[in-house]
């Protein structure tokens, strides 16, 4: 065991606790009526658990007061029966959040958020043009001569008319030689190109079928950009299970 595992070094701290007599007194500027048989009630109907002694003894965190605070207060505000409050306390404990208007108060879904790692349309237009040889490709990446010849074998890397590499070739090529560090080889990495084949020719399908505002390549675009937060997020949901 490292020392910093022995010590704790690097971990987060432990929440307070707090008797019940504290969790009054900080409740009591704003709720100066609520009791301790109030909070041991709400307890009784499982909208507050605190955590229980060796001995027996309540205690409780900042977030447990916080709880009380939001179930006190939509009593009092909104007077809101216990089963609508449950309700509620369900939804913000998996992850909805408080409206900031102050319409019914219910908590609301979180709206759509864009990845930060997924292009955006106009960056896949506007990608800055590069011409690379193929030693000039390894010299970047760090890719050796065996390695590029496998990518390019199973069609990860793809040069032009020339020999030559674009900037995306930079990506791939990158990200296979981060990859041969957990094992995985160039032949592993076939699946990829045929699942970038596919979403490809998804764009090109909709493009020849449907139409819509903007040049084609800006349509392309869009489509190619929302394929790709598509398959980011399905492959962040998988890790996640």
């Amino acid at each position: 065991m490292s020392t910093a595992s022995a010590t704790g070094e690097g971990a987060a701290p432990p929440p307070r606790r707090l008797t019940i007599g504290k969790v009054l007194a900080s409740l009591a500027p704003e709720f100066p009526d609520v009791t301790a048989s109030k909070i041991r009630f709400l307890e009784a109907e499982g909208l507050v658990r605190p955590h229980r002694t060796a001995s027996g003894y309540r205690t409780y965190t900042d977030d447990d007061v916080a709880r009380l605070h939001y179930i006190l207060a939509a009593q009092r505000d909104r007077y809101w029966p216990l089963k609508v409050i449950r309700e509620a306390l369900d939804a913000l404990d998996r992850g909805l959040s408080e409206p900031a208007d102050e319409t019914d108060g219910r908590p609301r879904p979180p709206a759509p958020t864009v990845d930060p790692e997924v292009p955006s349309p106009h960056e896949l237009l506007g990608r800055r043009e590069v011409s690379l040889t193929g030693p000039e490709l390894r010299e970047a990446t760090g890719i050796d001569r065996e390695t590029m010849h496998a990518l390019e074998t199973y069609g990860l890397l793809r040069s032009d008319e020339r020999g030559h590499f674009g900037h995306e070739s930079l990506a791939v090529a990158a990200a296979a030689r981060a990859l041969a560090a957990h094992g995985l080889e160039a032949r592993h990495l076939r699946p990829f190109r045929t699942a970038a084949d596919r979403e490809i020719g998804l764009v090109d399908q909709v493009l020849a079928t449907r139409r819509g505002d903007g040049s084609r390549d800006e349509r392309a675009a869009e489509i190619a950009s929302a394929c790709i937060a598509l398959h980011v997020a399905l492959v962040r949901e998988g890790l996640g299970r």
